[in-house]
């Protein structure tokens, strides 16, 4: 049998009896896909990983705690043979060969009916590769498979339906954008780019995608905003698929559902791709946790496009000043000499540690150090510009800094 090369199949095993014995790391591996795939699973072993205790717990498996026993796989359609007991596996194999119920042995791939591909999933595309007795190989080859199909470079067959997708690009590094996001950008005609999204990623497309610089669009008899909302309408209604590019998460401070709504006026449809928030990827890109266990249970997220004192702020400076977890601010940059004032003016010590990190996850990422009291005159001497993410609290000091300050 070794000298044939395995029949590729897929089964479809929705309401199934599957088999599973053995409770270890391999059935841990294993039972999220016979679980997604609608099996009905049973697993025999006398003991488990936490993980599948847990899937046993909410009702995903059933788990009969014992030992492998002779009649244990009557009806089964598919077996998997996991346990360290060679006894065992070699009855439960020979059970298995008696009943015709094709069999998975990770002791033995010889001694097996069946063999486990290394498997991805794509977009409703599966991938599953075989190579022999070589798993490592085939684990590469489905990597690059799937990272092909994820990022666009290989080609699919699959409908392109027009409409607008609002992608969060994060918080810059371009690496840092979600797998969704980037295979939407790769499948698009028009791409709409805010210019805190991650740039490096329009180098990357295509010479027929048009790409259009959100801050340049004319903006005639309209505002800014609703010139952009009228781009989109006006390429999907061309029969276009559309990528609204924007910097970290579309829903923070980021006007994506202002975009949202006129689309959906319009009778396009949207898709939403949440982004990583500079207001955590960034600290966290400098070393800064914005929770720490004993140092902060919560952390805030502020505009600070607006002063304190602008009667167009929602902001309640006065109870945030009281609070005692993290404070980030975003867009705050030449504002932060007003907001620090205000929340010392409203309690908040005015030797409270702050970070300040521009263009954060970039190449020309940078960190200041200062409180609230040396804040305003260190950002201004330092010459920090726009994007910049502010961290008020002592988890800036919960390591040292990523590097020294600028």
């Amino acid at each position: 049998m070794a000298e044939h090369s395995a029949y590729p199949v897929g089964l479809r095993l929705a309401g199934r009896r599957v088999v599973v014995i053995g409770g270890g790391q391999v059935a841990q591996r294993r039972l999220p896909a016979l679980v997604a795939a609608g099996a009905d699973v049973l697993l025999v072993s006398p003991s488990a990983t936490p993980s599948v205790d847990a899937m046993a717990e909410t009702g995903e498996i059933r788990w009969e705690r014992r030992r492998y026993q002779d009649g244990d796989l009557e009806g089964a359609w598919y077996a998997l043979i996991a346990t360290r007991d060679r006894a065992a596996n070699d009855a439960a194999s020979a059970e298995a060969e008696s009943r015709r119920v094709w069999c998975v042995r990770a002791d033995d791939a010889e001694a097996a009916t069946a063999w486990t591909p290394a498997t991805g999933r794509v977009e409703g595309v599966t991938v599953a590769v075989l190579s022999g007795n070589d798993p490592r190989r085939s684990a590469a080859v489905r990597d690059a498979v799937v990272e092909g199909l994820r990022d666009g470079s290989l080609t699919r067959n699959r409908p392109r339906t027009p409409g607008v997708a609002l992608v969060g690009g994060g918080p810059g590094d371009p690496d840092l954008i979600t797998v969704r996001g980037r295979r939407l950008l790769s499948e698009a005609d028009v791409v709409i780019a805010d210019r805190l999204g991650p740039r490096d990623l329009l180098d990357e497309l295509p010479p027929h995608v048009e790409v259009i610089d959100a801050a340049k669009i004319p903006y005639g008899r309209f505002m800014a905003q609703e010139a952009i909302n009228n781009a989109l309408i006006e390429h999907a209604k061309a029969g276009k698929a559309v990528v609204r590019l924007k910097g970290g998460d579309p829903y923070v401070f980021g006007r994506g559902m202002e975009e949202l709504q006129a689309l959906a006026e319009a009778g396009i449809p949207c898709t939403v791709v949440p982004g990583i928030s500079s207001s955590i990827s960034v600290p966290g890109a400098v070393g800064i946790p914005v929770t720490h266990r004993g140092v902060a249970h919560e952390f805030t997220v502020v505009s600070g496009h607006v002063g304190p004192d602008d009667p167009r702020s929602l902001v309640d400076w006065a109870s945030l000043a009281k609070l005692t977890g993290t404070l980030v601010i975003l867009m705050g940059v030449d504002k932060i000499g007003l907001i620090a004032e205000a929340l010392v003016r409203h309690g908040r010590p005015a030797g409270t540690p702050v970070a300040v990190v521009q263009e954060g996850t970039t190449a020309t990422q940078r960190r200041v150090d200062a409180t609230l009291a040396t804040v305003g005159e260190t950002v201004r001497a330092a010459e920090i510009r726009p994007p910049a993410v502010i961290v008020i609290g002592e988890v800036v000091n919960v390591a040292a800094p990523a590097g020294p300050a600028a």
